[in-house]
């Protein structure tokens, strides 16, 4: 019954357009390369991300990426699914905060569940290119007796639009200990 109110209260908001600043679009869809620095080791691999704007000021989003470890070529799987609110703060300017539910399942031993909440800007220059900044904090629930840290991260990207639709998207993510996680790819925005 609840997941049928959620569905109707969300199939009832489409109609609306959602509320953005010039140049700026949270309906997109993009395929990745990901790759992985840590202290534990190097991964790379394949990710996808999505957005989709449902009200004025508010989208859901996604993201899934598979990387393989160097060491003993293990398969890692992290996703993220959350809403994000946007605030338009100037003429290509929007304030963006975002909460979501992580997972992260290294195929080979523990998989844990968790939280990230980020705050930042987007802002768009002309037709050609944007650029955002976010500050984010994530953690991880304890599990058998495993307890990951909470991490403050920082998280830099832009994009290159080479049309109305289409751009390529470039990422990093970086914690207090050096780790970077980057990704880039095409992405079709509507």
């Amino acid at each position: 019954m609840k997941t049928s109110l959620i569905a109707l209260a969300l199939a009832a908001a489409l109609p609306f357009a959602a509320s953005a600043a010039e140049g700026l679009s949270y309906n997109y869809a993009e395929g990745d390369y990901v790759k992985t620095d840590a202290d534990g080791g190097k991964a790379d691999g394949w990710g996808v991300k999505g957005s989709y704007a449902f009200l004025p000021n508010f989208h859901a989003f996604g993201e899934y990426n598979q990387q393989k470890t160097d060491i003993g070529n293990f398969k890692v799987d992290q996703w993220r699914v959350g809403v994000g609110y946007n605030q338009e703060i100037g003429n290509s300017t929007d304030f963006v905060g975002r909460v979501a539910y992580n997972k992260f399942d290294p195929k080979e031993g523990l998989d844990f569940n968790g939280y990230s909440a980020e705050a930042g800007i987007r802002t768009a220059f002309g037709q050609h290119a944007e650029v955002y900044a976010m500050a984010g904090y994530e953690d991880y629930s304890k599990k058998h007796g495993v307890n990951p840290d909470g991490e403050f991260y920082g998280r830099l990207g832009g994009q290159v639009k080479l049309n109305q639709n289409w751009g390529i998207n470039g990422d990093i993510k970086m914690d207090r200990h050096g780790d970077k996680e980057w990704s880039v790819g095409p992405r079709f925005s509507w």
